[in-house]
């Protein structure tokens, strides 16, 4: 039981610093883009990255050995490339912070995933968070003002997608091979994810980077935090939690991003973000303070 407990709250813990991160990172990309076409820095960001996890691999003498090659493939595939990319690029073409947001609607393609494939039949509490969380998301978001080009928001809607099935593919495979870890699976799957995220900026032929210092700095950034210990971080709490409880926890991020924007860029959040704010974060307090959370 204490291990168990112990799990668990390593988990919140871990989800603490990848919100950080993670919601201070979208204005970071932002930079990033002015002096970089965007699948050239989503790859740049990667090899970064996927460098960082070997090493620290390497560093600690852990397991080198690949993780089983189907799931790791496709999620790396779906994680890495697909949502990298298609986040960014619905981030570009759309010219508006908040469709970025959609691709946090994660959470909620992971529910019927993780019902039909892990067999995760959310009780009713679980419902009642969900609904919550769903309810908050939506005034988040706001749909009902313009959020950027219709093309764009699909491109954020598949992102989200690709993420949820790359999360109940986590689960599994954590299940399936005890053996493996958090850190050995993300750096396997980050490695395929970004040989398709370097094709892809090749293919696309984009502008050439201008390696200022506020590029290298966003670079750096994203390559050490955000793309490396961060996603080592969600493995963890993908490992250590329930498929949709892990889901659900992700919310945390386009949160603290409208309250990061309010104290550093004055950008005040209106009366129904702040509505949704709330409703988030009583979804999320539930969900921490259950008494059992399947570990």
């Amino acid at each position: 039981m204490t291990d168990t407990r112990d799990s668990t709250r390593a988990a919140w813990i871990g989800l603490l610093v990848l919100t950080v991160v993670w919601s201070l990172n979208w204005s970071v990309m932002k930079v990033a883009t002015c002096y970089s076409g965007p699948f050239t820095f989503s790859a740049q960001r990667y090899v970064i990255g996927t460098a960082v996890l070997f090493a620290l691999l390497a560093l600690q003498r852990r397991n080198l050995k690949p993780t089983p090659w189907l799931p790791t493939i496709a999620i790396g595939l779906c994680q890495t490339c697909a949502f990298q990319a298609l986040a960014q690029w619905a981030l570009v073409s759309g010219g508006a912070g908040k469709t970025a947001l959609l691709a946090y609607s994660m959470p909620f393609w992971v529910v019927p995933l993780a019902w039909w494939w892990l067999h995760e039949k959310p009780g009713l509490t679980r419902w009642i968070c969900i609904a919550l969380a769903a309810a908050g998301f939506v005034c988040v978001v706001e749909p009902w003002r313009p959020i950027g080009a219709p093309h764009s928001i699909v491109l954020a809607l598949l992102a989200g997608l690709a993420w949820a099935i790359a999360t109940v593919l986590s689960k599994w495979v954590f299940q399936k091979y005890p053996e493996v870890t958090p850190l050995r699976l993300t750096a396997w799957q980050m490695l395929i994810g970004t040989l398709g995220l370097v094709v892809l900026a090749l293919a696309a032929r984009e502008r050439a980077t201008a390696w200022t210092g506020e590029y290298i700095a966003a670079l750096l950034y994203n390559g050490l935090l955000s793309s490396g210990v961060c996603w080592v971080l969600w493995a963890l709490i993908v490992q250590r939690l329930s498929a949709n409880v892990a889901g659900l926890t992700s919310l945390a991020v386009p949160v603290a991003g409208v309250l990061f924007a309010w104290g550093l860029l004055a950008e005040r959040p209106t009366p129904a973000e702040w509505l949704g704010i709330v409703l988030i974060g009583i979804a999320l307090a539930a969900l921490q303070f259950r008494r059992r959370v399947p570990a």
